[in-house]
């Protein structure tokens, strides 16, 4: 099979600066035959990607006008990272990109429905799976670093401010740009806050990491250790699996960080009965998980996703201990987007390389057949292609 180009379009979500495609991944797509067109990054900052035009361009890349995948030949596959903005015109690629509508979540029939209506295809990130039913590529790894590094900021920012103002948003820690350039910028950062908080409060923040064996877990441990912060106790299945919680040992520590998504409904992990206890210490909740809604929620202690702009939301809790705060957010590698990307991107790379195979190709054999099926459970049944 002939190699296909492929065709990086830039992305329409408000805040998202991450890419499926890097200008790493570009070039070893290139060398591995397959020509590669990137959109030009969109010049609002609300919307601009990591990385620049010119990174792509040295890299190899054609670069081709924001948006001029609409009106690009069929044959093209349209990589991109996040859903499209909402239409309701036929798609006639083939596309790569998380589209959140495999879950029936709100509005999915209609964000699915267009493509047999234009004859496209839709291959989900989120669903390309491996041989062993292992996703290939995720963004775990970053969601956990992240999240932990908001629970050491709310940390150390809660001692310092003892008027009960919380954490701002992140662009007041970025120079307006609301994320980090790198992952640098944010350990040296971090540093400075531990040791403002360890000021106040005469040590640094102890850690319970639930999951930390895990992509999500071994993140949050990776950054803890990276701003010098090692009292962690790293819990995954075995530390759980003969107890039920709530577990004390997660308010007797300053910081938890969750990264353990539920099906099933267990015991909680803490509750607002067990944070009576004149034993906590517990001060910041991260949950990377974001079971908000979730009837399993296991930290049924708050009821809403916070933002970057508004990080954190107050637990209203009893007695003498500190005051707790909640993160929530549901895109947390977006806080780093270069990182991410690359770690993401690389991940994918192999998957990518077997596109001109995608026939025969496991990975994406798989995923048509999950759009498919997909496809069939739409109300009404399959549309019919518009001419």
């Amino acid at each position: 099979m002939a190699f296909p180009t492929l065709h990086a379009r830039a992305e329409a979500k408000f805040l998202e600066h991450r890419s499926a495609l890097t200008p790493t991944t570009a070039r070893k797509l290139l060398d591995a035959g397959y020509p590669v067109l990137v959109e030009r990054s969109s010049k609002d900052p609300n919307y601009a990607r990591i990385f620049k035009d010119d990174e792509f361009e040295q890299a190899g890349a054609t670069l081709i006008p924001e948006g001029s995948w609409e009106s690009a030949p069929t044959d093209r596959i349209i990589i991109g990272l996040k859903e499209l903005p909402e239409a309701e015109t036929p798609l006639s690629h083939t596309f790569v990109h998380f589209a959140h509508c495999y879950k029936q979540q709100g509005g999915w029939e209609s964000v699915l429905a267009r493509f047999p209506r234009g004859g496209g295809t839709l291959y989900d990130l989120e669903f390309l799976q491996d041989s062993t039913g292992r996703r290939v590529a995720a963004f775990g790894y970053h969601a956990g670093f992240v999240g932990a590094a908001l629970a050491i900021k709310t940390w150390a920012w809660q001692l310092t401010h003892p008027n009960g103002e919380p954490l701002p948003g992140l662009e007041t820690f970025t120079d307006g740009r609301g994320y980090y350039n790198n992952e640098d910028e944010l350990i040296a950062q971090l540093k400075d806050d531990v040791a403002e908080g360890a000021k106040v409060a005469g040590h640094k923040p102890s850690s319970l990491v639930l999951g930390a064996l895990g992509r999500c877990g071994s993140g949050a441990v990776d950054l803890l250790e990276k701003v010098g912060c090692p009292e962690i106790k790293k819990w995954d299945l075995p530390e759980t699996k003969d107890r039920d919680g709530p577990y004390p040992e997660i308010i007797e520590s300053d910081i938890f960080v969750n990264c353990i998504y539920l099906s099933q409904p267990i015991p909680p992990f803490v509750n607002l009965e067990s944070l009576k206890s004149p034993n906590r210490k517990l001060s910041v909740v991260c949950d990377v998980s974001c079971d908000t809604t979730n009837p399993h929620n296991p930290i049924p202690i708050y009821s809403v996703n916070t933002t970057f702009d508004k990080p954190t939301v107050p637990v209203p809790v009893e007695g003498d201990g500190p005051r707790l705060s909640v993160i929530s957010i549901d895109h947390l590698p977006s806080a780093l987007p270069r990182e991410s990307s690359e770690a993401f991107s690389s991940a994918l790379l192999p998957s990518l390389l077997a596109l001109k195979d995608r026939d025969s190709a496991p990975v994406w054999q798989g995923a048509e057949k999950l759009f498919h099926e997909k496809v069939s459970t739409l109300p009404g049944g399959v549309p019919k292609k518009e001419t």
